[in-house]
């Protein structure tokens, strides 16, 4: 691992320190708002009732807190687009770590397909006679630009469309609030007090069970909160920007999920036959345009089809930008081809940008032709990868606190301390465990098993812990000591990050 083609006078090039605080913000924000909140929300009020509902949310949203503050003292520590997969190799063991980066880089390619698919649907609510493969098409076209220009374009492009949603979700807070105290008149034969929340079996339907199946939906929304850490490499002065996006992190999951489910559950009868329709077809019925009709606002589906136009374009977007560095990472530590670390003069890997535009193109043609068994079996199996992702983020950071102290290393080194250490992580590796095991616990209910769905469900888990062994065995890793661990010195604010050596041997020799 000599130094070698090094040429003084011709720096190579790489990753751009361009994205700043407000772009970080954003991407923060905008990675918890999505189409989980604008149309499945209401689904989920109708599955477990308001009271059952607001639970779930506040448990994940509260699990979710703990695994930010968590990826905020590793990514402010140590910024690199890498993220998680760089800490979980060398907190854990470097066969985690490689499982864990390509495994969320699978993850996020496969995003782009499903995001690819849901923009066909949207765009048939005005363009219902044009063939949607063109606008998919155009989507994905417009997605590798963004991307391809610099992590500028990509965060410039990222701050407009959470802006967005932002606004969205504060115009619908604040509407609804003033319809539930009578100050906005709008359909009053909608708006009875408090009456809905203990209408039937309001505030909770369905029981425990009820529940869980809204914690499983609650952990998907909140999916993509982690896309901090991977734009921490790529961050001005990361040890500044990323407390303070990760502080932020518990006010947006108060106010945009916890208030709007509230809201949702006082406006709209948990009975509404119009809250089971809970996909990108049916925005007409999203609750967000529900509300907003009961306000008066005749042209409420149109605009509420623009907003989840935009939610579904920022997150074919993230997930390129997501896919594309995690896949540069790998390269760079020698877990992936060499070939994935080529940077062009703005900082960007092409390579593994084409790399990952090819296969979200790959796996959403599999949706156009024939059985759609492919595409749905592609689609489970990236469904797991995300709260694995989460769980490596609790084990790597709880590991790494160890470690930091057991070396005698000072705590006030660290830019930003996890404030819940060490109950914290362990609390949300617990809890999404169960979500990670529970998601689909209907296949055993009925005294027989469905397998099927069991492996349609379950898959990726036993993916992940195969390649995670396998490499093992090829590589002879081994779970890292905390004596052996390696903590680099501080990070500082620069305009330009070069690639360095692996900071984790990636050889057994």
């Amino acid at each position: 691992m000599s130094n070698t083609n090094s040429t003084p006078s011709a720096p190579a090039p790489g990753l751009r320190r361009t994205l700043r605080a407000r772009h970080l913000t954003m991407i923060a924000i905008g990675g918890s708002i999505g189409t989980g909140l604008f149309v499945a929300s209401g689904a989920t009020i109708a599955q477990a009732g308001p009271g059952g509902a607001l639970a779930a949310y506040v448990l994940i949203g509260a699990m979710v807190y703990f695994l930010m503050t968590s990826l905020g003292e590793l990514a402010a520590y140590m910024p690199v687009s890498g993220s998680f997969a760089t800490y979980g190799a060398m907190y854990v063991d470097e066969g985690f770590g490689f499982a864990l980066g390509w495994n969320y880089w699978y993850n996020w390619a496969v995003t782009i397909a499903v995001e690819l698919a849901a923009a066909q649907l949207v765009m048939q609510y005005w363009f219902p006679d044009t063939p949607g493969v063109l606008w998919s098409a155009l989507f994905l076209g417009l997605m590798f630009a963004l991307n391809a220009i610099s992590v500028r374009g990509f965060g410039e492009a990222e701050y407009w469309c959470a802006l967005v949603k932002v606004v969205t979700v504060i115009a619908f807070i604040g509407i609804g609030t003033l319809m539930i105290f009578g100050i906005l008149r709008g359909d009053v034969a909608h708006v009875d007090g408090l009456a809905n929340l203990t209408a039937g079996d309001a505030p909770f339907v369905g029981g425990l069970p009820a529940m869980i199946g809204v914690a499983m939906i609650a952990g998907f929304s909140f999916q993509g909160t982690e896309l901090i850490g991977v734009a921490a490499g790529e961050s001005a002065d990361p040890a500044k920007t990323i407390p303070r996006a990760v502080r932020q992190v518990f006010w947006r999951i108060l106010l945009f999920y916890v208030l709007a489910i509230l809201i949702i559950g006082i406006l709209i009868p948990y009975t509404d036959p119009s809250l089971l329709k809970s996909d990108v077809q049916t925005v007409g019925v999203s609750p967000f345009t529900l509300v907003f009709r009961h306000a008066g606002l005749a042209f409420a589906a149109g605009v509420m089809n623009a907003v989840i136009l935009t939610a579904v374009l920022s997150a074919g977007n993230s997930g390129m930008y997501a896919s594309t560095r995690m896949l540069y990472n790998l390269a760079t530590e020698g877990r992936a081809p060499r070939i994935f670390a080529q940077l062009t003069r703005n900082g960007v890997p092409l390579v593994a940008l084409l790399a990952t535009t090819a296969v979200g193109a790959l796996c959403f043609l599999t949706s156009l032709f024939e059985s759609k068994s492919v595409y749905l079996w592609l689609l489970n199996l990236s469904g797991m990868t995300g709260f694995i992702a989460w769980l490596g983020i609790a084990v790597s950071h709880y590991r790494f606190r160890k470690g930091f102290v057991a070396q005698g290393l000072d705590l006030d080194r660290l830019p930003y301390r996890s404030p819940f250490f060490p109950y914290g992580p362990i609390f949300a590796f617990a809890l999404c465990l169960i979500v990670t095991l529970g998601q689909n616990y209907q296949a055993f209910a009925d005294g027989k098993v469905d397998w099927v769905g069991v492996a349609a469900t379950y898959v990726g888990i036993p993916i992940f812990l195969l390649v995670w062994l396998g490499y093992r065995v090829a590589r002879k890793s081994r779970f890292v000591s905390y004596a052996d661990m390696k903590f680099p010195a501080l990070p500082v604010a620069e305009e330009e990050v070069r690639p360095a050596r692996p900071l984790v041997p990636v050889s057994a020799d």
